[in-house]
This record gives C-alpha cells, sequence and structure tokens, in this order.
C-alpha cells in the first residue's frame, strides 16, 4: 500500500531519540519490511527521511500556546491538503492534539492513540482551547477505519470521544525484536538496568534505595532528565553502586542491554496507569529478567514467576527482595529471561502489532 504517516505532534521530532520519536520510527521501519510505500508527514523534523521513508514537514511556529496550537491546527490542513495531493491508499495518523488529518483526507485510516492527550495537556502543560481540541479528536476518532490503542483505559478514553467500539482495538506497543540478542546471564554481580527519561514517574530512587548496602548487585541507568542530578546525590549518599550512562542514541541501547541480566521498572504508586512502556518490550525482547512495578500495563505483560517478577508499586523492600532471589538463583534469573525472549519473539515483535492493527481494518472493510 501507499501509506500516509502523520504525525502533528511539535513535541515528537520523528527522527529524534525520545521514546515517542523511537515508537514513530519502530512504526514505520515495521510499515516498510512489510513492503509499503511510506512517506511521512511531520511538524518537526531534522532530516528529510526516517527510516529509509521521505519526511514532509510542515513547521509549526513557537510563541504562546494559543499560537502555537492554532498553528498545529494549520498545519494539520496543509498536511491533509498534501496528503490529498499526493494520493496514498492509508493515512496512519498518530493522534496529535488539534490535528484531524486522516478525517480531512478522506481515505482508509488507522488512528493511533498513545495517551490520553487532552488529560495529559491539561495536567501537565498548558491547553488553552480545551474545546478545539475535543473537536479535532472527536473528528479524526469519528471518521477512522480503526482506532489503535496502547491499552484498555486508553481505548475507554478514545471511546468516549467517538471512537467506534467495533472498529477499536487494543494494541499495546512492541519492539523490534531482530535489533536484540538475547542476554547471556552468567555469574558474578547481578547486572540490573533501567532504561528511560529520568522523571519522577518513573521511580527510579526506588531502585536506588533497593540495592543501598547490597553486595553482588549492580545497577546501570541509561538515560536522562530533569531528576538526574537529585538521582545522582541519593545514590552518592547511599553507597549504592550505580553506573550512569546518560542518554544514547536508541540504535545503542541493544548493545548496551547485552551485558545485562535484569531489566527494571520500578513505577510507584502514582505512575498513570494507561502507558504500555517501550522499555519493557525491550528488556523482554532483549532476554532478561523483567522486574517491575505491579501497575499499568505491566501485569498483563510479566507472567510472574514465568517471565519476570512483579512487586507492589514503590515498595523498596520488596524490589530489594526480588533482586536478593535473582542474585542467588541465577538458573531461576535465566529461566525467566528465556521465557521473556519467547514471549517477545510470539507476541511483541512490531511485525506482529501491526498485523493485528491492520488486520482489524481490512475485517472493518468487509
Amino acid at each position: 500500500m501507499r501509506i500516509a504517516y502523520v504525525c502533528a505532534d511539535p513535541g515528537i521530532p520523528v527522527d529524534g531519540a525520545k521514546g515517542a520519536s523511537v515508537h514513530v520510527q519502530q512504526i514505520v521501519r515495521a510499515l516498510r519490511r512489510r513492503g509499503d510505500e511510506v512517506t511521512v508527514y511531520a511538524v518537526r523534523a531534522g532530516a528529510d527521511r526516517v527510516e529509509g521513508a521521505p519526511v514532509v514537514v510542515v513547521p509549526v511556529a513557537g510563541g504562546e500556546p494559543a499560537d502555537r496550537e492554532r498553528g498545529v491546527a494549520r498545519a494539520a490542513a496543509e498536511i491533509a491538503r498534501r496528503v490529498a495531493a499526493d494520493g496514498c491508499d492509508l493515512v496512519y495518523e498518530r493522534l496529535s492534539l488539534f490535528s484531524d488529518v486522516s478525517a480531512r483526507v478522506g481515505a482508509p485510516s488507522v488512528v493511533e492513540v498513545n495517551a490520553p492527550l487532552i488529560d495529559e495537556q491539561r495536567a501537565h502543560r498548558t491547553l488553552v482551547d480545551e474545546a478545539g481540541a475535543e473537536r479535532a479528536a472527536r473528528r479524526v476518532l469519528e471518521a477512522a477505519s480503526v482506532v489503535a490503542c496502547v491499552s484498555d483505559p486508553v481505548a475507554r478514553w478514545a471511546a468516549d470521544r467517538g471512537a467506534p467500539p467495533l472498529r477499536t482495538v487494543v494494541a499495546p506497543n512492541g519492539v523490534d525484536v531482530r535489533a536484540f540478542a538475547p542476554a547471556d546471564i552468567g555469574d558474578g554481580p547481578l547486572e540490573t538496568v533501567f532504561v528511560g527519561s529520568l522523571k519522577s514517574w518513573h521511580g527510579v530512587e526506588t531502585a536506588i534505595d533497593a540495592i543501598r548496602g547490597l553486595d553482588g548487585v549492580r545497577l546501570t541507568i541509561i538515560g536522562d532528565g530533569p531528576e538526574r542530578d537529585a538521582l545522582r546525590r541519593r545514590a552518592e549518599g547511599s553507597g549504592a553502586d550505580v553506573r550512569w550512562r546518560g542518554a544514547m542514541p536508541h540504535a545503542r541501547v541493544p548493545s548496551a542491554l547485552r551485558g545485562m541480566h535484569v531489566g527494571l521498572a520500578p513505577y510507584p504508586e502514582t505512575a498513570d496507569d494507561y502507558f504500555s512502556p517501550l522499555k519493557a518490550f525491550e528488556y523482554l525482547a532483549a532476554g532478561l529478567a523483567l522486574v517491575g512495578s505491579a501497575t499499568g500495563q505491566l501485569p498483563t505483560l510479566v507472567e510472574h514467576g514465568r517471565t519476570g517478577l512483579l512487586v507492589p508499586p514503590g515498595d523498596v523492600g520488596a524490589l530489594r527482595s526480588a533482586l536478593v532471589r535473582l542474585r542467588d538463583d541465577r538458573p531461576l534469573a535465566r529461566r525467566l529471561g528465556a521465557a521473556a525472549r519467547e514471549q517477545a519473539l510470539r507476541e511483541h515483535d512490531w511485525d506482529r502489532v501491526l498485523d493485528r492493527i491492520l488486520a482489524e481494518r481490512e475485517g472493518a472493510a468487509r
């Protein structure tokens, strides 16, 4: 098919390194791997190609929040005009505030919903024209051939804004399994890793506290963010064995995970329940034993005792006990990692995720 992939979110550079950018790139790569001809339409990019696909950029001017909101709406209208002029068999649109590209184009469409965007913007940033954001979301969701939501809470949010239940599919995130080699979980120190931005809702302080004074357990942190300095001070003051790798291009993450044994997702009690964490899928693909909080999507992703271990959110003692268990029982860690890798191959490769989404579109067309 000729596919117009659309991302009108000025916070997501489609060629960038943040999680949302990586998600865009993985979807484009998987579509091209299927043999589809993809053109990316975006409001922010620094390159003229993404994963081999040409990029058409319609920039949004900065300024005050209200100006930016109107700018996104204008950019979406221009992108729709260009998509219609270029022609396509399918519009694959990542839902963005104030964008209704796929509804304007009128071609068959998949609208991918990754979060309750309006709620997030209102709570964590600035939202001036909430009514306008609601109207745009309703237009694009009602018109979609398929609405692909990353979790059940996100699907409920989309349904409240007109997403047709019979054309809505819950499709959690995925991973490019072929990029990851299975871990070799040997002896020596238990190598644990956290990958992601250093923000309060990721619970990295819980991981640091859990390994405080714990012999034979080392934590590697891959990522950066506003909590970095506070987390460094916390680690230095506790004597925890922590290595700081900083942010790195996503292409280097698979090799960075090769020497690891355990992947950590230590979300706190205050974490939102709608997320579908890319890091968890990457831990599975890398064959790591996943130790994570029993919150959000993790309990449906991790089978406790078979592909990983689940602990109560924010519970330092429980996390510490889980790490001691894996430190002292390497055969268990190896079994968990091998089962995690098998699950990733069987269920979570991006090719399989896209197959489920596009099969839903074909079913709707019939």
